[in-house]
């Protein structure tokens, strides 16, 4: 360390002597020698000692081409990235908040709580991003972070951190379809995802992601069956109709002609859940619909 001193008290004496040209040119040459070589922490530490005295007085797209450098290599000095990670110039901090594997979490959680939405967006874009740092771009990053966030599949969250984007994404087809993709949320808050979804979000879900097509109908199952229990006449056959139906769908026993068999049996439950499921219709629509056709046909639904 002697003689690092040594080096940086002499590096002084000359960046006083020189201008700002040759400055700027040994701090170049002092990054690229830095990136190319293979050092211990001291020796990291010394570089970055000297680079951080030659960047001082550079320019602002100086420090962002400096930043660029650095962001990707394994020899970025500790300090000076988290200086860099710090900058308010998104253009200097863009780089090494989105790639830099030298930067601590600590650092990441700061400026994920108090930098401007572009330093937030930054962080959403790492190739792994810890659950502390999940937890705060949830609750403070504007709809673009949280998007892209729920869409990185580096990015872990905590159940707290998931319980948010299931909030946020109510109204949010975009956030909804992000977060209803990902194959770490948890089953209940899934459920609760698609509950609120949209008939499009849905359908995307189930093209994108065939294997939970039979989650997506039986969660649709549960909460129609819920409303009709809350609004309408809640009976144990509905409910014992409710699962006999489901369990024919998953299945794929579902058909349009066993469907006319549950009408002509005059099984009026477990043909309205039947219509709802086959037709994808909410269970209050294929409910009325059964209703005016009983009644064109003298069938009385109670």
């Amino acid at each position: 360390m002697a003689v690092a001193t040594s080096f940086l008290a002499e590096l002084d004496e000359a960046v006083a002597r020189g201008n700002p040209e040759s400055c700027l040119r040994a701090l170049w040459h002092a990054a690229d020698i830095l990136i190319a070589g293979t050092y211990s922490e001291e020796q990291i530490w010394t570089f970055g000692e000297v680079i951080g005295r030659l960047a001082q007085e550079i320019e602002t797209s100086a420090r962002a081409k400096l930043a660029g450098k650095l962001a990707c290599s394994p020899n970025a000095p500790y300090a000076l990235t988290r200086q860099m990670a710090n900058d308010d110039c998104i253009n200097v901090a863009w780089p090494v908040l989105s790639q830099s594997e030298r930067l601590d979490i600590e650092t990441l959680i700061a400026c994920a709580k108090s930098k401007s939405q572009q330093h937030l967006l930054a962080i959403s874009k790492r190739q792994a991003v810890p659950e502390a740092v999940t937890d705060v771009l949830v609750v403070r990053g504007s709809s673009e972070v949280v998007t892209s966030i729920a869409s990185n599949s580096g990015a872990n969250f905590s159940s707290s951190g998931f319980l948010h984007l299931v909030r946020r994404s109510e109204g949010d087809s975009i956030l909804a379809e992000s977060v209803g993709l990902r194959k770490d949320i948890p089953r209940h808050l899934f459920h609760q995802l698609i509950a609120k979804a949209s008939e499009e979000v849905r359908q995307k879900l189930q093209r994108e992601r065939p294997d939970i097509e039979t989650q997506i109908h039986r969660v649709v199952v549960d909460v129609t069956g819920a409303i009709h229990a809350r609004f309408g006449p809640a009976s144990k056959d509905y409910f014992t109709a409710k699962r006999t139906v489901a369990k024919l769908h998953e299945r794929g026993e579902l058909t349009e002609d066993k469907v006319f068999e549950l009408a002509h049996s005059l099984k009026f439950n477990e043909t309205t859940v039947a219509l709802s499921l086959l037709c994808r219709l909410p269970i209050d629509v294929a409910e009325r619909a059964f209703d005016r056709e009983g009644s064109r046909a003298g069938v009385d639904p109670g």
